[in-house]
């Protein structure tokens, strides 16, 4: 008895090819991370739907019986409609939602804010973004990308909009040879051994630690203990307020260095309106924290 009745299930339908692909219930558990009895039981369900038995069991593995065979191509179809459908879906939700990525101790609050002004039904989610996080705007997790220049990415593959610029200022402990001067050059700093973070490619990069044998540290609060210790100094935009927190660091001003630079940037040819609209957001509201 079948259960012709019953909408099939799409689930039991990808189970049911996996198997087949694999020829072998344990082989196609592990793909589908399932338990082999679960699994079993899954395709029986499918099978009773049906009204007709889809595999047997070999002592080499799993074979399609007759009517597995013309009912594969058939459900390879039916899952292929089925992504197209979810694509179709996702393609128009996406022209009303936007990932925005930022990075270190950039506040995006007044674009994203002007952005949901403009469009107040549009789905605005924002994410922070970590060394580890480099690879968020190529994998998709995050559409849009606000952060200081200059970033590992290749510039074919990007639309870079400059934003605002900011000088740099340095982060030494208390007592330190510098934390009494009114400024120092970039030629001063220039023999300095860096431990870059991930987003951070060339010599003038936004988060730079000084200091020999210093390994890459990803977490903000671990560098600034490490300065604090007077184990390295720091380099930082003047923007980043988080060190004034502390105490027991001193800034000062660098001459000579190039300014950090923030920019907007997005995939190359991505159809997602909801970038431009961001961009204009971006462009008429984000300036550099008064000093």
């Amino acid at each position: 008895m079948n259960d012709l009745g019953r909408d099939l299930e799409l689930r039991l339908v990808r189970y049911f090819t996996v198997v087949a692909a694999h020829q072998h219930f344990g082989r196609a558990a592990a793909d589908l991370h399932v338990a082999q009895p679960a699994l079993s039981r899954q395709i029986q369900r499918l099978e009773k739907h049906l009204g007709a038995r889809l595999l047997d069991r070999v002592p080499q593995g799993t074979l399609l019986t007759p009517a597995g065979e013309r009912f594969l191509p058939q459900a390879q179809a039916l899952l292929q409609a089925a992504r197209q459908a979810e694509l179709a879906v996702r393609e128009q939700a996406a022209s009303e939602r936007i990932a925005i990525g930022y990075v270190e101790d950039l506040v995006i609050t007044a674009a994203v804010r002007e952005l949901r002004r403009r469009y107040p039904e549009a789905e605005i989610a924002t994410r922070y973004l970590s060394c580890r996080d480099v690879g968020a705007l190529s994998d998709k997790r995050v559409d849009a990308l606000i952060a200081r220049a200059p970033l590992p990415l290749a510039a074919d593959e990007v639309l870079t909009t400059p934003l605002y610029q900011e000088p740099r200022m340095l982060v030494v402990p208390r007592g330190h040879r510098l934390a009494d001067r009114t400024s120092v050059t970039a030629e001063e700093l220039a023999d300095e051994e860096a431990a870059p973070c991930a987003f951070e490619t060339a010599d003038w990069t936004s988060y730079r630690i000084l200091g020999a044998g210093v390994p890459p540290i990803e977490s903000y609060e671990d560098k600034l203990e490490l300065v604090a210790s007077g184990r390295a100094i720091a380099v930082l935009p003047v923007g980043d307020r988080r060190s004034s927190l502390r105490h027991d660091l001193v800034t000062v001003p660098i001459e000579g260095a190039p300014p950090s630079q923030v920019v907007l940037v997005s995939r190359k040819g991505d159809p997602n309106p909801m970038i431009k609209n961001l961009r204009q957001a971006a462009e008429a509201v984000l300036t550099a924290p008064k000093a």
